[in-house]
């Protein structure tokens, strides 16, 4: 009976084995299966989590698509912003110095023009000419026994030329009254003198001289005015005053070789000032703030 009972055991166990066995491979052959499965479906595109992380990543990628196009239309309204920008300025800054340009070619050629006008008045009131006529000499005839003549090197004396441009520079810095006044002096000067009779002016009582105007340093030095040991340039706000004490508010609007350009503020007409007017003292500036 003992031997019967231990040899069912051993068959009970062997068997038990064996369903073990048979169970683990059963497992591992559904396992592979399932791999196998799940592989089949990756290579197919079906599988649902190969599905669901596409769609994550799809989603990731338009985001990062539509943000790129965002930053693409932001950027290019802010060039186009800049470019019309630039444009603007650029087109300001071109009538600005063509409207400059083309009012210092005019002033320049008034400037000409009014030198011109002087030189020939000069020439009328004074009768000046720049035509050097020759001097008429009489020649005697040398005797035998006289020694031949050394003729003589020295220099000719020259033509009023110098004198004609000193007027005309003269001309240049005076106001046209001051010039008419100069030029009838000077004509009176070099026409021949008359007897004077008891009512000219000469026998008239002579009144005392006016006293000498104050003279102030003016001068231009690469497109700045020197006034009153005081540099002004182009733009710069400053007061005009008159020999009327008339006070102005002006801004220098551009500085020539001999004159400068003021605009009033009050009503934007503009006026020329010469060295001469300001060295005479017919005009004074002074600097005021540009607020």
């Amino acid at each position: 009976m003992e031997d019967t009972e231990d040899a069912s055991e051993t068959d009970l166990a062997k068997h038990d084995e064996e369903d073990y066995v048979e169970m683990k491979e059963q497992m591992y052959q559904d396992k592979l299966a399932s791999l196998k499965r799940q592989l089949q479906q990756l290579q197919e595109g079906t599988l649902q989590e190969y599905q669901k992380r596409m769609k994550k990543l799809d989603q990731q990628y338009k985001e990062r698509i539509r943000n790129a196009e965002l930053f693409l239309q932001l950027e290019t309204e802010q060039v186009e912003r800049n470019y019309i920008k630039e444009k603007k300025a650029a087109v300001k800054e071109f009538e600005d110095k063509k409207v400059e340009l083309k009012e210092n070619l005019i002033a320049e050629l008034e400037e000409k023009k009014k030198m011109i006008e002087n030189e020939k008045l000069t020439m009328e009131l004074t009768g000046d000419s720049m035509e050097v006529k020759p001097i008429m000499t009489r020649k005697l005839r040398r005797r035998p026994n006289d020694p031949v003549p050394i003729p003589d090197k020295r220099r000719k004396p020259a033509p009023d030329i110098h004198l004609h441009q000193a007027l005309i520079t003269l001309n240049y810095l005076l106001t046209d009254e001051q010039i008419m006044e100069d030029l009838r002096t000077l004509n009176k000067l070099k026409s021949p003198k008359r007897p004077a009779s008891p009512s000219s002016p000469e026998h008239l009582p002579a009144t005392p001289a006016e006293s000498p105007a104050q003279r102030f340093e003016a001068r231009i030095e690469d497109g700045k005015l020197y006034y009153d040991k005081r540099w002004y340039h182009k733009s710069q706000a400053i007061y005009l005053e008159s020999k009327d004490n008339q006070k102005l508010s002006c801004v220098i609007s551009s500085v020539g070789a001999n004159e400068i350009w003021v605009r009033k503020t009050s009503d934007s007409t503009k006026m020329r000032i010469y060295l001469g007017q300001l060295q005479r003292g017919l005009f004074v500036i002074r600097r005021r703030s540009a607020a």
